[in-house]
């Protein structure tokens, strides 16, 4: 059990509190730097101890697969950054989107989804529909209208991402946190491209934010993990016939119902406790120590990723080869007036554009590629290129890479730190082996 308010320095802006937020000098060593733990277990002082901490008496380490010190440093810079109560750190941004449905759903029970995700969401959602009835009702289009027209009695939940992967559109959060609270339901956002640096998704009216830190956060492509933040602001109490894992009595934990026990984190403490000491997806305390490194310059890069992103969407919007961008960064762009009010510094560093060519234009430009590297990942300090197409969305059908604009003549690039005049000129020589 970690909270976010230990350490968190909130007094301070955003820069600052990337630096030193969740973390202070060890006071066993006075090392400066977060000490990375690597053990598995914890010595207990007694038996009583041991024993209080498992029945979520008192707060403590116990066994590093439901929290470790280096691991508790990092959800508590996340959550500070997000504007949170509380982070759960996991092993994957897809481990953390799976255990904040499994928290929320029983099956038989349904969520409103956006109808442009990530493809390995949307390939989750799917298995988690067809193997244990969880249903997502996909909204027709993005506006907040469109996600309460989707609303039934059988939802539980409503789900997006704050800057769409990969097309770069920018959600109307504020709307559609409005539509969420008319229907007593919590907003679930995956803040993965925007980064807290960029959108903070708790100040325009998110429940529950989530990421997979192996973009953004970490930065430099070496680790793999994901984080759940609870804005702990849920009335989760308003209907105590839903979300049983926070309103019903655990036998398990001596009748513990959560809500009552951890009134501002409770979603956090369903996700630990079920999420990690049940199913088990915990982070390696390096890949914590890593990520934390990470984001100590993530207002600096995400700064560097806008500028380059624009530079390189405004270039391939003017070059005779390229079909159509979908950066909103652009002026006249479809979605611009929704990043101008939300991402001001711009709508991140990852979006898509088509080929006049189509697909075989598309594969070999990626080919064609020297500095960029063809490379599934996003979000790192080196820019990278995929074909969603054959790759992150191909388990999807036909019309669902349609809605999420990512058809077979579709790039997705990921802009890196370099000059970005090397980054241009690199796709000039890709695109000029297209003639």
């Amino acid at each position: 059990m970690t909270d976010a308010k230990a350490d968190s320095g909130r007094n301070f802006r955003f820069a600052t509190r990337a630096i030193h937020a969740g973390a202070s000098p060890d006071p066993a060593t006075g090392a400066r730097a977060q000490p990375i733990y690597f053990t598995n277990g914890f010595v207990f002082e007694s038996t009583e101890q041991a024993a209080d901490i498992f029945a979520m008496r008192r707060t403590g380490f116990s066994y590093s697969r439901g929290s470790n010190p280096t691991v508790a440093a990092l959800e508590r810079r996340v959550a500070d950054l997000e504007g949170a109560k509380a982070a759960v750190a996991v092993s994957s941004g897809q481990s953390a989107l799976l255990l904040v449905l499994m928290t929320l759903l029983r099956s038989g029970e349904a969520y409103v989804a956006s109808p442009r995700l990530f493809g390995g969401s949307l390939g989750l959602m799917r298995r988690l529909d067809g193997r244990y009835d969880l249903h997502p009702q996909f909204a027709a289009g993005l506006t907040p209208e469109d996600f309460e027209a989707a609303i039934t009695p059988q939802t539980r939940a409503i789900v997006c991402e704050s800057i769409v992967n990969p097309c770069a559109a920018v959600m109307d959060l504020a709307g559609i946190a409005a539509v969420a609270r008319r229907h007593g339901l919590p907003l679930v956002v995956d803040n993965t491209l925007a980064s807290p640096a960029l959108i903070r998704p708790i100040e325009h009216g998110a429940d529950i934010v989530f990421h997979s830190t192996s973009k953004f956060l970490g930065g430099s492509g070496q680790t793999i993990g994901g984080v759940i933040c609870d804005a702990g602001r849920f009335d989760w109490a308003q209907r105590d016939d839903r979300y049983d894992l926070i309103n019903a009595p655990w036998p398990d934990y001596e009748g513990l119902v959560v809500r009552e026990r951890f009134p501002d984190m409770p979603f956090a403490v369903a996700c630990r406790l079920f999420g990690l000491r049940d199913l088990g997806p915990g982070l390696s305390p390096m890949n914590a120590f890593l990520t934390l490194t990470g984001i100590e310059t993530l207002p600096l890069r995400m700064a560097r990723h806008c500028a380059n992103a624009r530079a390189v969407a405004a270039y391939l919007k003017d070059h005779p080869q390229v079909a159509w961008v979908s950066y909103p960064g652009l002026p006249g762009q479809e979605g611009a007036a929704l990043a101008d009010r939300y991402v001001p510094q711009g709508p991140g560093s990852i979006f898509t554009f088509a080929l006049k060519g189509g697909e075989p234009a598309a594969i070999r430009f990626i080919m064609g590629l020297d500095l960029i590297s063809h490379l599934v990942n996003i979000g790192e300090i080196k820019s990278l290129a995929i074909h969603p197409a054959s790759t992150t969305h191909r388990q999807l059908r036909p019309e669902e890479r349609a809605a999420a604009r990512v058809g077979p003549e579709t790039v997705r690039l990921s802009i890196g730190l370099e000059t970005v005049e090397d980054l241009i000129a690199d796709i000039a020589q890709a695109l000029a082996k297209l003639d």
